[in-house]
This record gives structure tokens, C-alpha cells and sequence, in this order.
């Protein structure tokens, strides 16, 4: 694509399911501007893209934050995306054909790519990455406390263990 690569941010997050069953690492982080529309019409955003070393049937994949930021709403049956724009609604049509070789394309890199056979292949890939110093990360559960005007009742959820409980509000409907 003709990236400046000095001005990718360097990142330790994987991509998971982006190459069949094997882990990814990017190469670092951009922030591009994306343009949707005409010269009458029209929207910029900068969008930030993970920048990948891998053969795959799309240079660039808009998720749901890139989505969020343009406030768009795509219509994937028929390949149809649109957005608010000052002068109205910016409709954006897909291309079928062009749509049918990405997927084709997809489907013959997913057939050429190879899945770990064995819970012991995975667990020597996790070894490796910790052992090259990446972070595994953990979800660290916190509570969720309601405000004090609201009367709850405390549920055991587990009988016989107190830590396994859950708050409901005591003012609801039997129904």
C-alpha cells in the first residue's frame, strides 16, 4: 500500500482469527485519514489501522469502532453502507463481482493455511510467545455496585458458598 513505515506505532497486541487458527503479530499501529463520498459530499475521519505482513483478499478491514467514528450503517446483503453527512445521507454501494473474488480469495488463503493439530502445538505457541516476553492478559472481574436509592435483595447463587452471589432489585413484579 505504500505505508511510511516510520510513522507506524510499534504494538504487542496478536490478531486472533484473522489467519486460520494461528496467532498474527502486527507490525505496528497507523492513524490514516479515511474519506468517504464526493467533492458535493463528503466525510474524513482518521481511522487507526493495525498494519499486518500477511497475504490476505483485503488491503484494509473497517471494524465496528471505524464504523462508530463515521456513525455509519452497513447493509452487508446488499453490500450497501450509510452514513449522515452534512448535505443528507451518504449512500455507498459495493461492488458484487469485486466482493466474490475477496471471498474466493479468502477462502483459498483459509485453505492454504494451517491450524495447530494438537492441544500440545497450542501450548508450545503459547510458550513461545511468553517466552518472546509478550503479555498474556487477564480479566480481572470487579463489582458492579447500584446506587444507594435502590433497594436490593442478595441472591446466593451457590448454596453453601457466600462468595457466589448476585444483587437484584427487591421492588420488581413476582412476574
Amino acid at each position: 500500500m505504500g505505508l511510511d513505515f516510520s510513522k507506524i506505532n510499534p504494538t504487542k497486541s496478536p490478531f486472533y482469527g484473522i489467519v486460520p487458527g494461528n496467532v498474527a503479530m502486527p507490525l505496528g499501529t497507523i492513524s490514516l485519514p479515511i474519506t468517504f463520498g464526493t467533492h458535493e459530499n463528503y466525510c474524513t475521519e482518521y481511522i487507526k489501522f493495525e498494519v499486518a505482513n500477511f497475504n490476505a483478499s483485503y488491503h484494509a478491514i473497517l471494524g465496528r469502532p471505524a464504523m462508530a467514528r463515521f456513525m455509519a450503517i452497513p447493509h452487508y446483503i446488499y453490500l450497501f453502507l450509510k452514513m449522515p453527512e452534512p448535505k443528507g445521507v451518504l449512500s455507498l454501494r459495493g461492488d458484487i463481482k469485486k466482493s466474490f473474488d475477496c471471498d474466493q480469495g479468502a477462502i483459498q488463503c483459509d485453505s492454504t493455511s494451517r491450524a495447530p493439530d494438537t492441544v500440545g502445538e497450542v501450548l508450545a505457541a503459547v510458550q513461545q510467545l511468553l517466552e518472546s516476553g509478550m503479555e498474556i492478559l487477564t480479566k480481572k472481574l470487579g463489582q458492579i455496585k447500584p446506587t444507594p436509592e435502590v433497594n436490593t435483595k442478595a441472591i446466593q447463587l451457590q448454596e453453601g458458598d457466600p462468595s457466589k452471589t448476585a444483587l437484584i432489585g427487591t421492588g420488581l413484579d413476582d412476574k
